[in-house]
């Protein structure tokens, strides 16, 4: 059953380590198996999320969002993300940072060295605004209520997550920015970059946190005229049957899991 299942991915997997083996030794080998394992461990909360809300669907847009979804995901947020953070940071056009990356790895350091304060930027407003918006929620279910009770009251003000994420970034900009470090032990200022990246990183944890918002809200629309559907047959007497989404509504969910594959993506691909 766990061949059966799993069988493609071992395979693949396999596959990339081998490759990895005649790319650059068991360097490159050692580099491969860290970074899978770590996608692996960081991919395990959005499969879990994907499966709940593919069962919903029905089978067509289950075959939809397994392949064409996959793929988007798979290729775009994994392979062509990271290269295009790369490429806006170190200023270089996509092909010639992944030429980079294949043929020279010494420039290729040299170049995400010098970008590292822009990346990091932007990759940590991007995480800090999950962290700071997951300790603020108010949970129903809280496992250590002494703490989670007073920081969900504080949660209740207004942007309060924005307000300290940016305090954090205008120190961070202030302090480390100024005095980024760069390739050959040397520093720059870079305040003025950092600045920038923080604030991309935020606007686009807000884009991506709204569409999600939105998306999410279609959701539960569906799910309330779904139950509304379940009470009017047990009152009438009608045998219940398996609802599965379809159409628009299905439409609005593979666009609401491709949106949570990008945001549950970011984790991973700044790290």
């Amino acid at each position: 059953m766990l061949l059966k299942t799993f069988g493609w991915s071992f395979a693949v997997t396999a596959l990339g380590l081998v490759a990895a083996i005649f790319y650059g030794g068991w360097t490159a080998f050692g580099i491969v198996a860290i970074l899978s394992i770590m996608e692996i461990s960081l991919s395990f909360d959005n499969a879990v999320v994907n499966a709940g809300i593919l069962k919903k669907m029905n089978a067509f847009w289950q075959k939809i969002f397994l392949t064409i979804g996959i793929l988007i995901a798979v290729f775009g947020m994994r392979l062509v993300f990271p290269v295009v953070i790369v490429a806006i940071s170190a200023q270089l056009g996509p092909i010639e940072a992944v030429d980079l990356a294949l043929t020279d790895k010494d420039r290729y350091q040299e170049l995400v060295t010098d970008a590292h304060p822009s990346i990091a930027a932007f990759g940590g407003m991007f995480l800090l605004m999950i962290f700071l918006d997951f300790i603020f929620e108010d949970r129903d279910i809280k496992w250590l209520a002494w703490l989670e009770r007073p920081l969900a009251k504080l949660g209740k003000v207004d942007m309060l997550s924005v307000c300290i994420a940016l305090i954090v970034l205008l120190v961070s900009a202030i302090t480390f920015g100024a005095h980024a470090h760069q390739h050959g032990g040397a520093h720059a200022d870079k305040a003025e970059t950092v600045l920038l990246a923080g604030i991309a990183g935020l606007i686009t944890y807000m884009i991506v946190g709204g569409l999600s918002g939105y998306f999410e809200d279609k959701l539960e629309e569906e799910e309330e005229r779904e139950h509304e559907a379940e009470e009017e047959a047990a009152r009438t007497g009608k045998p219940k049957s398996a609802v599965k989404l379809a159409g628009k509504a299905a439409f609005f969910m593979f666009l609401y899991l491709e949106v949570l594959d990008a945001s549950f993506s970011f984790d991973g691909v700044i790290g």
